[in-house]
C-alpha cells in the first residue's frame, strides 16, 4: 500500500531530510585522501544525533543481517551498502558514495551523493556529473498523474547514450515513517506505464550508474554490492514529495540545478 502524506507530515519529512543534507554538506568539505570510512561515519552519526535525530541505517535489518553503521559508504566499484571501517582508507583518485538516513520526529530523510577524493580522472568526473543530472531528469517527471515508468525511463534515457550500465537489481522506493515503503522506483522503465503518481506520495529516487556493465554482485559481508566487471559506479539520491505544484526536494543541499521543483530548504508554501 502506498501511504499518502499530509502537508504536516511532508513538513516533518523536510526537516528530517535537511538533517541528512547537512551531513552531506559537512562530509563534502571533509572528504580527503588518507581518511578512513569509519571517520566519515562517526562524523555523520555525531551530526545526526546533535540535530535530535536518529541514524536510520544503524541497526537496519534485512533478514538475519543487521547493518552496523550510520552510513553506507561505497568506494569505486562498490555500488551500494558498503560498510564503514577503520581499515578502508580513501585514496587520491577514488570516488566515494555516501548514502545516509536520519529519522526525526518519526519520519525519515534519505539521500546519497558520490564525491571525488582529491583529483579524479575525466571519465569519473563525467560519470558523477551525468549520474547526478539523471536524478534531476527523473525528478522533473514527478508531477501528479505522470507514471512511475516516466520517472524510471528518465534516468536511463539520459545516461544510456554515454554507454553506461544502469543498475537494475536495486532501485528507489517510497519513504516516510519507514525507510523503505511502496512503491518501488526502478532506474529503467517504459514511459506511460506503472502506477500514476499522486499528490502526497514521498519517494526516494536513486540512480546507480556504472562505467561498464549494469550487472552487480553481492559480497560475502551480506551487504556490499559491487559491479560485476570491477569498474566504477556512481550513486545519487534525493527524497522528494509529489505535490499539486510539482516535486518538492526534501533533501536539497542547495546545489540543485534550475528546474520545475521546489527546494526543501525553504518553508512550504
Amino acid at each position: 500500500m502506498i501511504v499518502r502524506k499530509s502537508r504536516a507530515e511532508i513538513e516533518k519529512m523536510r526537516r528530517a531530510g535537511q538533517v541528512v543534507a547537512d551531513v552531506h554538506k559537512e562530509l563534502r568539505d571533509k572528504v580527503r585522501p588518507g581518511m578512513s570510512t569509519l571517520e566519515l561515519d562517526q562524523m555523520a552519526e555525531a551530526r545526526i544525533r546533535k540535530a535530535g535525530a536518529l541514524p536510520t541505517f544503524k541497526g537496519y535489518r534485512v533478514g538475519n543481517e543487521v547493518f552496523p553503521a550510520s552510513l553506507c559508504i561505497s568506494i569505486n566499484e562498490e555500488v551500494v551498502h558498503g560498510i564503514p571501517s577503520r581499515d578502508r582508507i580513501l585514496q587520491e583518485g577514488d570516488i566515494v558514495s555516501i548514502d545516509g538516513g536520519a529519522t526525526l520526529d518519526g519520519y525519515v530523510g534519505d539521500s546519497a551523493v558520490t564525491l571525488p577524493v582529491g583529483e579524479i580522472t575525466e571519465d569519473l568526473k563525467l560519470l558523477l556529473e551525468r549520474t547526478r543530472l539523471s536524478l534531476y531528469e527523473a525528478i522533473a517527471k514527478c508531477f501528479p498523474d505522470n507514471r512511475i515508468g516516466d520517472v524510471s525511463h528518465a534516468v536511463e534515457a539520459y545516461v544510456r547514450p554515454y554507454g553506461y550500465g544502469v543498475v537494475e537489481d536495486y532501485c528507489g522506493h517510497g519513504v516516510g515513517r519507514r525507510l523503505h515503503e511502496e512503491p518501488q522506483v526502478p532506474n529503467i522503465g517504459i514511459p506511460g506505464t506503472g502506477r500514476r503518481l499522486k499528490s502526497g506520495w514521498c519517494i526516494a529516487i536513486e540512480p546507480m550508474v556504472n562505467l561498464g556493465t549494469h550487472e552487480t554482485e553481492a559480497l560475502s559481508d551480506g551487504w556490499t554490492v559491487v559491479t560485476a566487471d570491477g569498474r566504477a559506479s556512481a550513486h545519487f539520491e534525493h527524497s522528494i514529495a509529489i505535490t499539486d505544484d510539482g516535486p518538492l526536494i526534501l533533501t536539497s543541499r542547495g546545489d540543485d540545478p534550475e528546474g520545475p521543483w521546489t527546494l526543501g530548504t525553504s518553508p512550504m508554501v
